[in-house]
């Protein structure tokens, strides 16, 4: 009897032990995924995003993003900069972002956007800099260029048409602010909500890698940013889709599941320029199928999804860095294209012309 219990209690040590060294191994695994630790009292980073920056042969570059900004802390963080652009003292939206993601280890909450405000304010009044506020925040660059490839293409100057205040026409006038827009066109309701990293199961098991937006058959789709079209044409999963590459190189966006038989603007081709706010094509529900031009998608919906690259070795391989642009996609809702329709061609085309100067630069290096 007594062998019987010593053997009980060994096979229970010995199970004790195995667990403790699964449970050890699935903590790396968290913390590798989370990839900061946070001390919750002092908000001061503890532990370096060892996951997020790897060595390539050119040098290191981030590997992972997790974008949780809000919408209401872009929004006050793009309207402080676009108030103080003319001061002499201009705050820059993307690194107040910045600093607060690098303060709470990329968490945001309903503080954030009075936080924000806050050094705004002692900023502009001159008390302190941001190379102040951040000399001893070791990551504090690394958010600044993970938000920075994020939103780096969508603030900045331009010139766009406007209604003129005598004859009803349009004239041109410059403006410095949001120059990237929704990718619906104002008038076309829709509806979404955050389904990014829902599971999808066509073809082979995955994860949701965009953002959702049901609407109507035919509804135009919008340039978010200038860029050039990279991908045209049919793909399996998303049906008719999109690709455009920000000028920088930085941004990927994609747009799918376009109409069935006029998915596109039919003056686009890979290589074409387009230019924030253009109509680039038309919500549908193609997909699903390795036969072309097929409605295999039960909701009509434009999935877009927002890719970054900081390496080219990431484009297209197991290495891609998807973000949830649910957040993103409230905040550009301040900005619509507003578009007309032509009878004769049935094509949709915006009404108010835009000069980017990131189309003007592109087309002068090519």
């Amino acid at each position: 009897m007594k062998n019987i219990k010593w053997g009980i209690r060994l096979e229970l040590l010995l199970l004790a032990a195995t667990g403790c060294v699964f449970l050890a191994r699935e903590m790396r695994t968290n913390m590798r995924e989370n990839a900061i630790s946070i001390n919750e009292e002092n908000n001061e980073v503890e532990e370096e995003n060892t996951e997020a920056i790897e060595v390539s042969s050119d040098g290191d570059f981030i590997k992972w993003v997790d974008f949780n900004v809000t919408s209401e802390v872009m929004g006050k963080a793009y309207e402080l900069d676009v108030e103080s652009y003319k001061d002499d003292i201009h705050v820059d939206w993307i690194e107040l972002i910045a600093y607060v993601g690098a303060r709470h280890g990329g968490k945001f909450d309903k503080k954030s956007v009075s936080e924000i405000e806050g050094i705004a304010k002692k900023l502009r009044a001159g008390e302190t800099t941001m190379e102040e506020l951040t000399k001893d925040m070791e990551y504090y660059d690394y958010y600044k260029e993970a938000y920075g490839a994020v939103l780096g293409g969508m603030v900045g100057e331009f010139s766009i048409e406007v209604k003129a205040d005598d004859d009803g026409g349009k004239e041109w006038k410059d403006y410095y602010g949001l120059k990237a827009f929704s990718p619906i066109a104002k008038g076309f309701e829709y509806s979404h909500y955050d389904d990014f990293g829902s599971s999808r199961s066509y073809g082979y098991k995955r994860l949701h890698l965009g953002h959702d937006m049901m609407g109507q058959v035919g509804t135009p789709i919008i340039a978010i940013e200038s860029g050039y079209v990279e991908a045209l044409g049919w793909n399996r999963y998303g049906g008719w889709r999109i690709g455009i590459r920000s000028f920088d190189g930085k941004r990927y966006y994609y747009y799918a599941h376009l109409r069935q038989n006029f998915p596109y603007n039919k003056e686009l081709k890979e290589g074409s320029i387009v230019t924030a706010g253009d109509v680039i094509g038309y919500m549908g529900h193609t997909g699903y199928s390795t036969t072309e031009n097929v409605n295999n998608i039960e909701t009509v919906h434009l999935h877009w999804g927002l890719e970054l690259i900081f390496d080219e070795s990431q484009k297209e391989s197991n290495n891609e860095i998807w973000i949830d642009c649910y957040e993103l996609t409230k905040f550009l809702y301040r900005n619509r294209s507003e578009t007309s329709k032509n009878q004769e061609t049935k094509e949709w085309s915006r009404i108010y012309d835009m000069k980017d100067p990131a189309v003007e630069k592109f087309e002068q290096r090519q």
